[in-house]
């Protein structure tokens, strides 16, 4: 199975057991009514973004989903904690991209999404033969991507929350949803 469409979704979770603070960010995501199955990070060919309301009405619950998720848990408060999925896309729509999660303590929201578009940005560029210099900024890397001609679009979604003050679980997560 090739998927042909992908949604974002990002949730919160705080509650006294890990688990069940891992179920309310589910909720608050959206995706709650799924099984979801990991994968790794390929953007497949030809994969269209929706939006989540369209993603969703493609799906049924207790379906089999596969998804590349990011996740971070905390029970210390006022610990930061920050996920984030990453999306580089080529210009060439029949060849692959990439996604990328990472999950973070202390570092706020922006940067991890950054970070996540970043890691997403640099694997394509390896594959398509992007000369680049990693010691440079993000900023700087994302301009030279772009200019190449070879990756059309980068961006990401970022979910990230502080521990909760009486010390209850907090849960946070972004995934990329693939639907058929």
């Amino acid at each position: 199975m090739i998927p042909s469409k992908v949604f974002f979704v990002k949730g919160v979770g705080i509650h006294k057991e890990k688990l069940a603070a891992f179920e309310l960010a589910l909720r608050d995501a959206g995706i709650e009514k799924f099984n979801l199955v990991n994968v790794s990070s390929i953007f497949p060919p030809n994969c269209q973004i929706i939006s989540k309301e369209e993603g969703l009405k493609r799906l049924s619950p207790g379906q089999i989903v596969y998804c590349v998720m990011a996740r971070n848990e905390t029970n210390e408060p006022n610990r930061l904690i920050s996920a984030a999925i990453g999306l580089a896309v080529p210009h060439d729509r029949n060849s692959y991209g990439y996604l990328a999660e990472h999950h973070d303590y202390g570092m706020k929201g922006e940067k991890a999404g950054d970070y996540a578009e970043d890691l997403a940005a640099t694997m394509l560029a390896t594959t398509l033969g992007i000369p680049f210099d990693p010691n440079k900024a993000w900023e700087e890397r994302e301009q030279l991507y772009k200019a190449s001609g070879l990756i059309i679009r980068t961006t990401h979604v970022v979910q990230s929350a502080e521990g909760h003050k009486d010390g209850l679980w907090t849960c946070v997560l972004a995934a990329a949803i693939f639907v058929a």
